[in-house]
């Protein structure tokens, strides 16, 4: 197998479970729709709890300190914010999926819908240990074992989301073939990036990350989660910091 290999089948599922979430979408009544946009949410908000669970990591713990690590999580996100913020990455992804949305979709459609559905599913897709983890692991020559247990659930995720939001989902592919090609060529070029405690330090922010995507989801509060992203850098950052200090 080469190497990205993980990557080509993360995205053909996520484009053909899109095709399929497409097809059936305009055969479920409204109510129906609601009801998998909010079962999407629910899940959405427990595979973010998952994750940021892992600030309870006993290698986070010894290498920060058993105080540190909300400290750490709680830094990584407030310092991302300010980062994201400053540099409006909110409005610049939005502004990109509305420039593929004119190159792809032809016609006049909802375009804040496509937003959303690029947004939603570029945010999930992309987001979390797996993606890291698993693309650095697929770069450094140990096999796409984890991206595909990634693909086979961004597959099935992906028909439920399409049906629901669109054909922005099905765009979101470009993303994940972008953020996994691009951390599978780290890997493959550096070498093992992150020890065990950083990667707990990464998880946990994206877990929270993914809880404020939960709350858009389910129309609690519009969390602007694009500007949070760069806490996935900092939080590792600090980390390494702390445990230099100590």
């Amino acid at each position: 197998m080469f190497i990205g290999l993980g990557t080509l089948i993360n995205v053909a599922t996520v484009l053909a479970g899109s095709a399929i979430g497409l097809l059936l979408g305009n055969r479920f009544p409204e109510r129906t729709q609601r009801a998998v946009n909010d079962a999407l949410g629910l899940v959405t908000l427990l595979l973010g709890a998952l994750s940021a669970a892992d600030v309870l990591s006993p290698d986070l713990s010894a290498a920060v300190g058993s105080s540190a690590p909300v400290l750490i999580v709680l830094g990584g996100l407030l310092i991302g914010a300010v980062i994201g913020s400053l540099l409006d990455l909110e409005a610049r992804l939005d502004g990109l999926a509305r420039w593929i949305r004119r190159v792809v979709v032809r016609g006049e459609g909802d375009e804040g819908r496509f937003v959303t559905g690029f947004v939603s599913a570029a945010l999930l897709f992309c987001v979390g240990p797996l993606t890291v983890l698993g693309s650095l692991m697929e770069g450094l020559g140990r096999g796409p074992d984890q991206l595909l247990v990634k693909s086979v659930l961004d597959g099935f995720s992906s028909i439920a989301f399409a049906a629901t939001l669109g054909p922005g989902v099905m765009a979101s592919a470009l993303v994940v073939a972008i953020v996994q090609g691009g951390l599978t060529g780290i890997g493959w070029v550096i070498g093992d990036v992150l020890p065990e405690p950083h990667l707990a330090a990464l998880s946990a922010v994206g877990g929270l990350i993914l809880v404020g995507l939960a709350l858009r989801i389910l129309g609690v509060r519009t969390v602007p989660v694009v500007n949070l992203l760069p806490g996935l850098i900092v939080a590792p950052l600090l980390v390494e910091v702390v445990s230099r200090a100590g």
